[in-house]
């Protein structure tokens, strides 16, 4: 049951108070018209609680604009929301695409930083020895094909979805599909992504999966918390510092990652979030280890890029040629199907933000001294 301004309302006396449910919540189907991202769809989502967001369907089915209550979550990059017609999948790309947002996919048979490597699996030796990779795979630069979206009552629960999928695909290459259903219910916060990649080709291929969750200003502030439960361990050879703890922009910053070991709650769960006291909002994000083994995070605090990424994974952040050499390298069979589930959301206030962060001193006290 929806609770909204305050109250909470069954199906009956929702309706009774309003000609059309747009007038509180929805999801409605937009076309940008200008710039660089002139063509692009969006799915724009609002819950009723002040919590909307916009799910990108021609960039991979991603999560862009989010905001509470006016106040955005999700941090966007220089380039903007840029239409897959003007992307760069090739070599590093990436930064001149990517357009940050909440959530931005990375796969789906690579991710991270990109290069060379053999594609004998596709049987074409003489046409194609190797595959090049560009940084974070192709996903993120194809428009997916919007199979259905709107507003569905269960009961007297209301909820928002939407639909889509994304065919990554080549001759003598990997056929793979992504299939992503999107989330909210009318009176809550938070959305839910649930994906399932299919090799729907006839050779083995692989795959790596990536959400690239950014978070910006003016969650992202001095002062500002990293929940993490479990040990960081820098990708560089510097101190780690105390690197949960957030600061003001710094000049000249140079990015840097963190690899957690992370610890879950019984049921595999892994929560994990980035909390402003000073503003009583945070954001948060669950996945499963099961799914997600591995979980980077990417801080760059640096002038007008100023983001902190939480990033659940298949694989770990050296990439590609580190996975195959550890065994970690997933390969797909013809048919195989992998499912994955993602949540994030809204903390509002004081008593949201300790409950989260108890949540996680739970599983790990020193994750939240």
């Amino acid at each position: 049951m929806p609770r909204l301004f305050g109250s909470r309302y069954d199906r009956m006396e929702l309706m009774r108070r309003i000609g059309r449910l747009e007038q509180v919540a929805g999801v409605r189907l937009v076309t940008a018209g200008d710039g660089i991202e002139r063509g692009v769809r969006f799915l724009e989502f609002r819950t009723g609680t002040g919590f909307s967001f916009d799910v990108i369907v021609d960039r991979a089915f991603d999560i862009g604009r989010c905001e509470m209550n006016g106040a955005p979550f999700g941090w966007m990059s220089p380039t903007g929301v840029v239409g897959p017609w003007f992307s760069e999948p090739e070599g590093m790309g990436w930064f001149r695409s990517f357009p940050g947002g909440l959530v931005s996919t990375a796969g789906l048979d690579h991710t991270l930083i990109g290069g060379e490597d053999s594609a004998a699996q596709f049987n074409q030796p003489h046409l194609k020895p190797t595959e090049t990779y560009g940084m974070m795979g192709r996903v993120w630069t194809l428009p997916a094909r919007l199979t259905g979206y709107g507003e569905r009552w269960e009961g007297d629960d209301l909820v928002l979805w939407a639909e889509g999928e994304v065919h990554q695909a080549a001759v003598f290459g990997e056929n793979l599909t992504l299939r992503r259903r999107v989330e909210a219910r009318v009176g809550e916060s938070w959305f839910r992504i649930h994906d399932e990649v299919e090799n729907t080709g006839h050779t083995m291929t692989t795959h790596m999966l990536l959400y690239h969750c950014n978070v910006g200003f003016p969650i992202v502030e001095e002062g500002a918390q990293l929940l993490v439960p479990g040990p960081g361990v820098p990708t560089d050879t510097l101190p780690a510092g105390n690197y949960r703890m957030l600061e003001a922009p710094i000049v000249n910053y140079q990015e840097r990652c963190f690899e957690h070991d992370v610890i879950t709650e019984p049921d595999g769960t892994v929560p994990v979030g980035i909390v402003n006291r000073r503003i009583g909002l945070g954001v948060y994000q669950l996945f499963n280890k099961r799914q997600l083994p591995f979980q980077t995070t990417w801080r760059m605090p640096g002038e007008d890029l100023y983001v902190v990424a939480i990033e659940a994974s298949t694989n770990r952040d050296a990439g590609r040629w580190d996975a195959r050499e550890r065994g970690e390298l997933i390969e797909m069979a013809p048919g195989e199907v992998r499912a994955y589930d993602l949540e994030m959301g809204a903390l509002v206030g004081g008593d949201q933000i300790d409950a989260f962060t108890r949540r996680v001193g739970v599983i790990d006290p020193q994750a939240v001294s």
